[in-house]
């Protein structure tokens, strides 16, 4: 019998599963439980974006494109980045069309990060970010953040953190998990921070258009910016686009030849349909944003109230779809807290430090979901909390 454990290399071996796709399993295998736990629009494509993808189909467009995606694709991109965030790429040179935005990501950590080079990381962060550096032999450098600070990363402690093996700075805002953002002024005292180094920002901005209440500010587009910054995005979130697998990366032209390479060896290009279907979502889908965000927002404010009239120490968020409650009230930790609710209440959603271990004491909570549902959720919660 083959030893599998001698065939998987061990810097894979000691990679932990994510912590989001377990409760979502579990979940799925038990009836009427009410998932929070995903981060996914519970809304349709619209149909004019998927009659598009059925158009190009029909038409007989399901060969190859080139490896940079449809020309055509990457010019709305580059219209749409200028008209909404006031960044400007050339789409021939500077644009990558990429199989959702975690590829994107995978890439650009890849094309930038070594063995002993360090990312800069702060928490609570997306579930990857850290292990697609740790599996390249990079280190990631943790910055904690907290409620007390809006769970905003501070620019002097991005500053303290660089050494001269930083390569990366990771900046996701809105953020995944907590719903915080930063201003354009939080955004250029970073920006004095890494001036005069060869540190890359990767700013992972998926969920530019969800923010409520004053327009996202592109790091990109502050000044002297554009130059170390690679500018990550995509279709899922705004524009309820998550099974079409449909991103982009911006980058300068120097740098995005190597994101490229990658890309070449690793994917052909890419879904096709998926890419039309891109193409008719930024020439005619910004109202569809807007209607969707206004909903998102109704849910924001009624899953704050709600979990604030339920006695949870819990921060308001101000962008995405998730919200991240302190549950040290209720539970020792995150974990037992997800746990306990769901086997009790049938109510799934995410313990904290999945995204990073100062998120241990939280949960994260999806809103992305209808009101019927966030307020059947919230008489649960209010049930669970109540017997223990």
């Amino acid at each position: 019998m083959i030893d599998y454990s001698k065939v998987v290399t061990q810097v894979v071996a000691e990679v932990k599963p994510s912590g989001i796709r377990k409760y979502f399993d579990i979940a799925a295998s038990m009836d009427d439980v009410i998932s929070l736990s995903i981060g996914e629009p519970d809304f349709v494509t619209p149909q004019h974006i998927i009659q598009a993808g059925i158009d190009s189909l029909l038409a007989g467009k399901t060969g190859y494109t080139a490896n940079y995606g449809l020309i055509e694709l990457r010019r709305e991109i580059s219209r749409y980045l200028e008209t909404r965030f006031n960044v400007s790429y050339d789409p021939a040179h500077e644009i990558l069309t990429t199989v959702g935005g975690s590829e994107a990501i995978d890439m650009c950590i890849r094309a930038f990060v070594g063995p002993e080079d360090e990312v800069l990381l702060p928490e609570p962060a997306f579930v990857c970010y850290g292990p697609l550096t740790s599996i390249l032999g990079g280190k990631p450098v943790i910055i904690p953040t907290t409620k007390e600070n809006s769970f905003k990363v501070q620019a002097a402690d991005i500053k303290a953190a660089i050494t001269p093996k930083t390569k990366l700075l990771i900046l996701s805002y809105p953020n995944n998990p907590t719903g915080a953002v930063l201003t354009k002024e939080e955004q250029l005292e970073i920006a004095k921070a890494v001036e005069g180094t060869n540190v890359v920002v990767i700013a992972d901005e998926i969920y530019a258009e969800l923010s409520y209440g004053f327009k996202h500010t592109s790091f990109a587009s502050l000044p002297g910016m554009q130059e170390r910054t690679v500018l990550v995005s995509g279709f899922s979130k705004a524009f309820a686009m998550t099974g079409w697998r449909i991103g982009y990366c911006c980058a300068p032209a120097e740098l995005m030849q190597y994101i490229g390479r990658l890309h070449q060896y690793a994917l052909m290009c890419a879904s096709t349909p998926a890419q039309y279907a891109g193409v008719e979502a930024l020439k005619n889908g910004i109202p569809d944003i807007e209607h969707m965000r206004d909903r998102y927002n109704e849910r924001r404010i009624l899953i704050y109230n709600g979990l604030k009239d339920l006695g949870f120490d819990v921060f308001e968020p101000q962008g995405a779809f998730y919200i991240f409650p302190n549950v040290c009230k209720f539970a020792d930790n995150g974990g037992e807290f997800v746990e306990g609710l769901l086997r009790s209440e049938r109510v799934a959603v995410v313990p904290g430090d999945a995204f990073g271990d100062c998120g241990k004491d939280h949960v994260r909570i999806s809103y992305a979901s209808s009101q019927e549902k966030i307020k059947e959720a919230l008489k649960r919660i209010e049930r669970y909390i109540s017997s223990i």
